[in-house]
């Protein structure tokens, strides 16, 4: 009889082994010797200015907090996996429109970019070439205390692409 109750027991401990979770950093997809990242300054082929850096710094800062990688800028050679990304398009569209002001008074930040993780040894370990990524904002209808809305809008995206790049490296998806 006991043995007969122990079975629904060792099924239920049996299906939460395989519920998905891991420890922080554990990239299980990714090759064990990969222990430096090298992220070096996104290319762009779009003329804004200084989106680039903001998401390099984000993405930099996200593998720096959520892996026990080692995360650096340099290209110097010496890192066991190359993350490299280009903006390939940078578009502000205008959301609404306030009919007093004759303003747009929200608009949508959309990002797309191409992203690869080589290895020391060429191989990709992981590529999007078409991540698309959108932010919206509001913007300041009273001009004598108008604050460009802009900038801060790009840091909140960066953030999130950066948020989900490295859960998808890490991931596998």
């Amino acid at each position: 009889m006991r043995q007969f109750a122990l079975v629904p027991i060792a099924f239920a401990l049996l299906g939460l082994s395989g519920c998905g979770y891991h420890t922080l950093g554990a990239a299980t997809h990714l090759p064990p010797d990969v222990r430096t990242l090298s992220v070096p300054v996104f290319a762009t082929r779009t003329e804004a200015y200084h989106t680039e850096v903001v998401m390099t710094d984000a993405v930099i800062r996200e593998f720096a907090t959520r892996t026990r990688f080692r995360v650096t800028p340099d290209t110097d050679g010496d890192a066991d996996a190359v993350l490299h990304g280009t903006i390939l398009k940078e578009a502000v569209t205008p959301l609404t429109y306030n009919s007093s002001t004759q303003q747009s008074s929200s608009f949508l930040i959309t990002i797309v970019a191409s992203v690869t993780l080589t290895g020391r040894d060429g191989k990709i370990l992981y590529e999007n070439k078409n991540y698309v990524f959108r932010q919206q904002y509001q913007s300041t209808t009273d001009l004598p205390t108008f604050i460009q809305e802009n900038p801060a809008a790009m840091e909140r995206l960066s953030r999130e692409f950066a948020r989900q790049l490295v859960a998808d490296v890490l991931e596998g998806f």
